[in-house]
């Protein structure tokens, strides 16, 4: 199907809908904006479920339960870097990955903020704010402070 310049089409390819809003199979970014790459869909769903789902199918790869907290509204934001996507957590770390259709592969993590309790305390409180990148640098903030990290390589 060919489309006007001025009247562009859209081509549904999947739909899913979970058996109830824990119960789901797909991926209910709620904060973050999933990674598409190479026919696959990497996100996080709405209670923490990280995934990998099949981009022409919307079938689950595979599912990772330990990287975020199982909890509404869980987040991680996923910044593709290279061959690599670099992950900043509501508990304030930034990972380092790879990410494939055989899994989650965690290269490093550090804890560059601590979550504030202002944004839901009963679970230690969270960092929800997309980090910025600039000048091999990484800035990130919290309700209270905002940091900045360098990732600059160091010499040896």
């Amino acid at each position: 199907m060919t489309a006007a310049k001025d009247k562009p089409v859209v081509t549904k390819l999947w739909h899913r809908l979970g058996k109830s809003e824990t119960d789901t199979d797909s991926i209910h970014s709620i904060i973050s904006t999933p990674y598409i790459n190479d026919g696959y869909i990497y996100g996080v769903d709405s209670y923490g479920e990280f995934r990998c789902l099949d981009l022409n199918t919307g079938d689950r790869v595979w599912e990772s339960l330990d990287l975020m907290p199982r909890a509404r509204w869980a987040t991680a934001h996923l910044i593709p870097n290279g061959d690599k996507v670099w992950l900043f957590t509501e508990k304030g770390e930034l990972i380092i990955s790879k990410l494939s259709p055989h899994g989650f592969q965690e290269i490093s993590r550090a804890k560059l903020i601590e979550p504030t309790l202002g944004q839901l305390p009963r679970r230690g409180g969270v960092c929800w704010a997309h980090p910025a990148f600039a000048d091999k640098h990484v800035f990130v903030r919290n309700d209270k402070e905002l940091v900045c990290a360098s990732l600059a390589a160091t010499r040896r």
